[in-house]
């Protein structure tokens, strides 16, 4: 039995955990180390952070980070999902970014973007999947252990927020 529900404070160590292990996997992050609760929550809106809850262990989380201070933006967030290891291709991650996507629609996101690196092949079918688009490649976007990484962004258009 799982339920994907809204992230609470307590479970930010199994949150925490995950993000630790795509730090260690290369290639899902620019990050070197997982941040303070405190940090991390700083630019997530917190009615669009979920996890994936399965008899009682959180195997995964999705949130959508603010974009901007800008009014004008208010609708545009980027979207962070991660799986435990043990979690992935089981089409867990499929329902959890259909679920962030209904969310965030919720709130009144009409955009939906994701910064991957072209290498995490399962992330991009991923956002596919869930109706993203590229809309084109940051090349050498940030240095990685002395390597220059390109990041290919990916987007959603709601199709019922900001039509």
């Amino acid at each position: 039995m799982f339920v994907i529900r809204a992230m609470t404070v307590s479970d930010w160590p199994k949150v925490k955990e995950i993000y630790e292990y795509g730090i260690e996997g290369g290639n899902a992050t620019f990050e070197t180390a997982a941040p303070s609760y405190e940090k991390w929550m700083e630019t997530a809106d917190p009615a669009c952070h979920l996890v994936y809850e399965i008899e009682g262990n959180v195997m995964g989380w999705a949130k959508v980070l603010y974009t901007s201070a800008r009014y004008v933006y208010r609708g545009v967030g980027e979207v962070s999902i991660y799986l435990h290891p043990n979690a992935q291709g089981k089409g867990i991650g499929k329902e959890l970014l259909t679920a962030l996507i209904e969310t965030s629609e919720k709130a009144g996101y009409w955009t939906l973007k994701a910064g991957i690196f072209p290498e995490n092949k399962g992330s991009i079918a991923l956002h596919q999947k869930c109706g993203f688009r590229l809309v084109g490649v940051h090349k050498k976007m940030g240095e990685m252990n002395g390597v220059w990484r390109d990041n290919a962004i990916y987007e959603r258009r709601s199709t019922t927020v900001g039509m």
